[in-house]
């Protein structure tokens, strides 16, 4: 699998867009970039399925496929910084973290009161607690200011 030259680098050298040579493969990650940024903006009302990481799959993908969607992502104002931090130290923020589980709380707390079965309550509240887990492995970097990746 070849990359194209064409390549961006963050301020400390990591190398963010990496455009696949194949128009084929290129087609291929736009579709999965977008799948994902789609299943991404889902999980904001959804609370199964979990935003952040489709997020970062969708940047992930559209690196290798589309510039213009990339450098969306990227300067948006939400989920560029969260990307940006992602790249470059395999961190998020702690107040990101912290947002996370709030709105964990609030969307896997509203479901299990609303299920009438103990059995989907039951795999409601394990689902949360695994997701907890999962999200409190991810690494806090204590940061005031995110810099700017437009």
């Amino acid at each position: 699998m070849q990359l194209n030259e064409q390549t961006n680098q963050g301020e400390e050298g990591v190398h963010i867009l990496r455009l696949h040579d194949s128009l084929f493969m290129r087609w291929l990650y736009l579709g999965a970039g977008i799948t994902a940024l789609l299943m991404g903006i889902l999980g904001i009302f959804l609370p199964i399925l979990p935003t952040t990481p489709f997020i970062l799959l969708a940047a992930a993908c559209f690196a290798r496929s589309s510039e213009r969607f990339h450098d969306f992502l990227l300067s948006n104002r939400v989920t560029g910084p969260i990307i940006y931090e992602w790249c470059v130290h395999r961190s998020i923020p702690r107040r990101v973290k912290r947002w996370v589980y709030l709105v964990m709380a609030l969307s896997f707390g509203s479901s299990i009161l609303l299920v009438s079965s103990s059995y989907l309550k039951l795999m409601l509240a394990l689902l949360a607690i695994v997701l907890t887990v999962f999200i409190w492995r991810v690494p806090v970097r204590d940061i005031d200011i995110l810099p700017k990746t437009n």
